[in-house]
Parts: structure tokens; C-alpha cells; sequence
């Protein structure tokens, strides 16, 4: 879209983070600076109860012995999982070992909207200029979306991977304008995207409430329980060592690290993996560098033939909408609707608890659900849940290394598209490691981080300002 008419992305609403936090009070670097230390986070895991978790492996035990690796990785999400896979086709890690504080696919893997979107949500049907990156960006998520359909076949875990495109809809007749001229651009670029006008959008999603889409023919969708199923079961036939509810409580750097678990078992590798996201400012890493946002997501029942007739959603294609507080939605293969998104929350200090509104959220995503498809009115969610997506301010993520030996990895700041650009991130990461970084250099996130999010209160402060103005800015339902 043009500037003038480009949506209101998530990144905006972040960037006001920095305006309304950091310059919320004038001469307050030095409290900015004590935060962490007056302000210590709190470490605690909240069990996921969302319905793909019904789907997750099951648990391995917890680490009970002190170990040597060559390797070593925090987090059994998709960006550790993906990484640990890598790293073992290097022979020379010959011990990776790979420690989840709770079970694999608790975090945000396995709480998502199961949209398996291509590019980075600071270029996602965002015109920046710069197209040849954007398309070399494109072109390696959309691959990555092959490698994931071939692991499948390869493991015989089906996770129900569909390709058959995503929409993201136009709430007002502006934005859908303003969209027609993006696809164009785009177009010229290189790129299969395709604008859908408002008759062509209600035909594929049952649904005349928007204005118009992007279509990008390469996105999908993907059972998320079921694909940290697959990522696991690849990771651990390649002879990864995963140990889970063993979470890390401290890390000693250096040429060679040690880590300190919960119950006093220490792992000593050569190199250390962050494959936190949301919870690696709890290990006291890039705590400024992504803020997590409380995301929350209802699904009914399977529908009958009828329901589904009268919802018409006969593309089965997901799609999300264009606002700030971005509502998405999803239909699995076992005919169930799921709704995800609108308002956020954050919570103080970097918060990872379940919070107590959740209820009132839930009643929000099944208004918009009706709003969308009344036909739909009396049915009720069967699960609903909340997780944390780890937002940075412009939306765009990060992968590098840093440390006095250059030996502590980290992926970060994924925004929403995590499903696919995780496991991505796992191939680079493994690339680091091993000393070979040199062919992502002209990735534009490579040792880049994000903008600089201020600490508390004013990351609180800040946040909270931003999430007011972007709720009388957002378009307005029709």
C-alpha cells in the first residue's frame, strides 16, 4: 500500500512503545537502567490448554545427571527443536542436548492462530521498498514450507499442512484501494500475489464484512500440536538428547558455558542456543529487545454438513484482517473454526501468568466470530486459551550471536509469524554455530536487533498508551 493508506500493522503499534514509554519521563535513564536489577522477572511456565496441545508428545523425563555437549539448547519450541535438528547434519556436534523448562510445545508453539504465513511480519503485504530483498525474504519462507511438507512424509506424522493460500481481508473500502495499488507493485516485483475484490473474498470465505484481500497462494496453515509432534520426533531420530520440565536457572558464561538447572544439575557446552522467544528475558538476555503481548484464541466443536453449507467458507483458505489488534482465522481439517487475536494485553514486568480477564477476551473472539458468520450464533467455543507472542517495536525479527566469545545464539522477535519463520531461524542458527554465517549476509536481520524498548514502568506506561490510540485509530467495523 501507499504510506498514506498502509494499514495499521502491529510494529506501529509497538513503535509506540518508544515514543510513549521512553519519553514518558524526562531524565529517567538511570531508573531505566536499575529496572532489571530492582525489578527482577518472575520465572514461571503456565501449562498450555489449548486444544493443539491435545496433540503434543508426550513428555520426556527431566535431566537427572550432570553433562558435557557440544551443544546446547534452551527451548523445545519450534525455533529449538528446528535449530537441534540442524545442528546434528554438522558432524562435528556430535552431543546437542536440548532443555525445555516444561514440555515441548508449551510456549507459543503450541498456542497459535496455526497460520503458516511466508515473509516477516515487517514485510508481510507491506511494500518496503526494496523488493529484491523482499522476494529473496519470500522465496526462502516459502521453501521453507516445502522442507516442512518433506519432514513430514519423512517422519510419517501427518500435521496437517494444507498450501492452499491466506487472505489478509481489507476492513474498509480505503484500505482495500489502497491494497490494489500494493498487489500491483508487487506484481511488478515477482511476487503470485494477487488482490480479490469484495465478491471474490465472499465467495472464498463465506463472508461479504470486508472490502476486499491479499491473496498470497504460497501461505497455509498447519496443526501446530501435531507439527512440534513431527519437529520432535525428527529432532530426537537425529540424536538430539531432549530433557524437559528441566528448566535453566542460571548460565555461566564462556569458552565453554555452564548452565545450572532447577534441581542442581549443571550441562557444560562449547555453545549455547536461546531458542526462548518470549522467555529469554527471564535468562537475563535481550530483555529490551521484544515486549510479550498476551494473545488469545477460541475453537468450536467440528461442525456438521449444514453448518459448514451455511457458513460457506468453501476456499477453507485462513485469513486475518487488517487492524492493529489483528483478528485471524482458521478452519481445520476436522471442521472446526477457530478465531484468534483482538485486543492484547501486557503484562508489567514482562508477565507471563494467565491472566485474570481471559474470560472477557474469549466473549470478544466470539462476538467477532458471529459479526462474521451469524449463522454461528449459538454456537459455543469448546476450548479457548491464551499465550504470548514476542512483538518487537518495528515488527522485524532477529538472529545472530553475541557474548565475549561470540559462542550464545539467539532467534527472536518472530511477531505472528513464527510457524513458519522458527524453523527457518533453526537452519541459520545451526549455520552460526558451525561457523558459517557468511551465507545469510545479506539477511537484513542477521546480528541486527530490533529497537530499543525501555524498561519499566515506562515499557508499561508506554504500552499502554499505544494500545489506547490504536483502539480509536483501528478501522472501524462495517
Amino acid at each position: 500500500m501507499t504510506e498514506e493508506n498502509n494499514k495499521l500493522s502491529r510494529r506501529k503499534l509497538l513503535k509506540s512503545t518508544v515514543i510513549g514509554g521512553a519519553g514518558t519521563i524526562v531524565g529517567a535513564a538511570g531508573v531505566n537502567s536499575l529496572a532489571p536489577i530492582v525489578l527482577p522477572e518472575e520465572m514461571v511456565f503456565a501449562p498450555n490448554h489449548s486444544h493443539w496441545a491435545k496433540a503434543l508428545p508426550p513428555a520426556n523425563p527431566p535431566l537427572h545427571a550432570d553433562l558435557e555437549a557440544d551443544v546446547v539448547v534452551i527451548g523445545g519450541g519450534f525455533t529449538g527443536l528446528s535449530t537441534a535438528l540442524h545442528l546434528r547434519k554438522d558432524p562435528a556436534n556430535k552431543k546437542v542436548v536440548l532443555l525445555e523448562a516444561s514440555a515441548c510445545g508449551n510456549g507459543a508453539s503450541g498456542r497459535n492462530g496455526a497460520m503458516l504465513l511466508t515473509l516477516t511480519e515487517d514485510r508481510y503485504m507491506q511494500w518496503s521498498g526494496d523488493p529484491a530483498l523482499d522476494k529473496k525474504v519470500y522465496d526462502l519462507t516459502v521453501d521453507n514450507i516445502r522442507v516442512l511438507g518433506e519432514l513430514s512424509t519423512a517422519t510419517g506424522i501427518d500435521c496437517e499442512l494444507e498450501q492452499k493460500g491466506a487472505l489478509q481481508v481489507c476492513n474498509t473500502p480505503e484500505i482495500a484501494a489502497a491494497a490494489r495499488v500494493t498487489i500491483d507493485n508487487f506484481r511488478s516485483a515477482g511476487f503470485p500475489f494477487e488482490f480479490w475484490d469484495a465478491e471474490q473474498t465472499a465467495a472464498a470465505i463465506g463472508t461479504s464484512v470486508y472490502k476486499g484481500a491479499f491473496y498470497d497462494p504460497n501461505s497455509g496453515q498447519v496443526h501446530p500440536g501435531k507439527l512440534v509432534r513431527m519437529m520432535k520426533a525428527a529432532t530426537e531420530s537425529a540424536g538430539v538428547e531432549i530433557y524437559e520440565s528441566t528448566p535453566v536457572t542460571h548460565i555461566e558464561e564462556g569458552a565453554v558455558h555452564t548452565l545450572t538447572t532447577a534441581n542442581g544439575r549443571t550441562v557444560r557446552a562449547k555453545a549455547l542456543v536461546l531458542a526462548t522467544n518470549a522467555f529469554t528475558s527471564k535468562l537475563g538476555y535481550l530483555r529490551r529487545v521484544v515486549t510479550p503481548i498476551s494473545n488469545y484464541v477460541g475453537i468450536t466443536a467440528p461442525l456438521n454438513r449444514q453448518q459448514l453449507d451455511e457458513v460457506g467458507w468453501r476456499s477453507r483458505i485462513p485469513f486475518n484482517d487488517c487492524r492493529t489488534e489483528v483478528y485471524y482465522f482458521g478452519l481445520t481439517q476436522d471442521n472446526r473454526i477457530h478465531i484468534g487475536g483482538g485486543p492484547v494485553d501486557y503484562s508489567f514486568n514482562n508477565g507471563l501468568r494467565d491472566r485474570a480477564d481471559s474470560a472477557r477476551h474469549s466473549q470478544l473472539l466470539h462476538e467477532e466470530m458471529v459479526r462474521i458468520y451469524p449463522k454461528l450464533t449459538g454456537v459455543p467455543f469448546e476450548t479457548t486459551w491464551g499465550g504470548w507472542v514476542d512483538m518487537s517495536l518495528d515488527g522485524s525479527p532477529a538472529v545472530g550471536q553475541m557474548g565475549k566469545h561470540k559462542n550464545v545464539f539467539y532467534g527472536i522477535g518472530f511477531s505472528g509469524h513464527g510457524m513458519n519463520l522458527t524453523s527457518v531461524f533453526g537452519r541459520i542458527l545451526a549455520d552460526l554455530v558451525a561457523g558459517r554465517g557468511e551465507r545469510w549476509s545479506w539477511l537484513p536481520y542477521l546480528n541486527h536487533l530490533p529497537p530499543y524498548a525501555p524498561n519499566e514502568p515506562f515499557r508499561w506506561l508506554g504500552v499502554q498508551m499505544a494500545l489506547g490510540y490504536y483502539r480509536v485509530a483501528d478501522p472501524k467495523t462495517p
